[in-house]
């Protein structure tokens, strides 16, 4: 992994927090959106990393007139044969980047519910199963609002983290220009589709402690019931809180952070450090957190700031990551 991440960090230059959820998610087998204005990197990093990890990748751009058939496959006449052979989609790849996924329609959506769900394809009553592994990096641009369908709350929470991709600083921008203006960096591959699937085992052999998971449990729940954690004045701006994928997905989020840090077991620092990638965009808003710009990012960190950590190890408070990785992560 450690090999891996500098190939990606030879290409993309500082957004080592977007490049470490990038690879908590594909450890923990779970899709990741990407969310920032154009040029800051987004797709780059999501190519660099399937370019590095080796397997079958893909891009797709969604545009509005997309249909399902040009993602998932469909069924096409042999007129010689007389009968009906199915083409696979581009969907059946190992990395799938969905560019600018908030530009298909509502049609193209539902089809990629099964696909991130199930992963499997369903074409003409027959049911054909996507690659192992198998990730959608999707990206989205959050300024335009013309030609764009916001994806619906099913949709989202399929997602295991929303990463939002800020600008760079004025350092890494000169790095940029000195690194890019001349000739881009290519990487190497670092690793092949066995050695991601014994890493992705690894992750799930990563020790939880059970105060651990009903810690994440607790943020999930104060979500649903704020007033019954001791944070009532969330009741009036969360309509409607997060699922049970988010209990989830923060645990097994947790599994891959702990794992990529360079240790066996989960700390309550790794829950609280992923919190808001895996819940906010499971929240569902009310019309007076509109009304006040209140964001989903700033409820979730309130509700992580309230609820106490557990203390399941002595050395828990002053545990760091391993030195040699911290060149490499946030």
């Amino acid at each position: 992994m450690e090999h891996a991440l500098m190939e990606v960090k030879k290409v993309v230059v500082g957004q080592d927090r977007m490049v470490e959820r990038i690879v908590v998610a594909l450890l923990a087998r779970g899709h990741c959106l990407l969310e920032g204005v154009p040029g800051v990197a987004k797709s780059l990093a999501v190519e660099t990393l399937a370019a590095t990890v080796g397997g079958s990748s893909v891009r797709l751009q969604f545009t509005p007139d997309l249909v399902p058939s040009d993602i998932v496959g469909t069924r096409v006449y042999r007129p010689s044969h007389e009968r009906f052979d199915v083409e696979l989609g581009p969907v059946f790849a190992n990395l799938v980047l969905a560019d600018e996924i908030n530009r298909a329609p509502a049609k193209v959506q539902s089809a990629l519910l099964e696909v991130m769900a199930e992963r499997q394809v369903s074409i003409g009553g027959v049911t054909h199963a996507l690659p192992d592994p198998f990730l959608v990096l999707a990206t989205q641009n959050p300024l335009e609002s013309e030609g764009v369908y916001p994806l619906p709350e099913a949709q989202r929470d399929r997602f295991l983290m929303k990463v939002v991709v800020p600008h760079p600083t004025m350092s890494e921008e000169m790095e940029i220009v000195r690194r890019m203006s001349v000739r881009a960096p290519r990487p190497e591959q670092a690793l092949t589709i066995e050695e991601l699937r014994e890493l992705q085992a690894a992750t799930d052999g990563v020790f939880v402690h059970h105060a651990i998971a009903e810690y994440a449990v607790a943020l999930v729940m104060a979500t649903r019931e704020p007033a019954a954690w001791r944070l009532p004045e969330l009741g009036r701006l969360i309509a409607v809180g997060s699922s049970p994928r988010g209990s989830l997905g923060l645990v097994r989020a947790a599994r891959a952070l702990a794992l990529l840090r360079g240790r066996d077991h989960v700390l309550p620092a790794d829950v609280a450090d992923l919190a808001v990638d895996v819940l906010a965009h499971r929240l569902v808003l009310s019309y007076e957190a509109l009304a006040d710009g209140v964001t989903a990012d700033e409820l979730v960190a309130r509700v992580v700031a309230t609820m106490p950590q557990p203390t399941v190890a002595p050395s828990q408070h002053s545990a760091e990551p391993r030195p040699d990785l911290q060149r490499y992560v946030a």
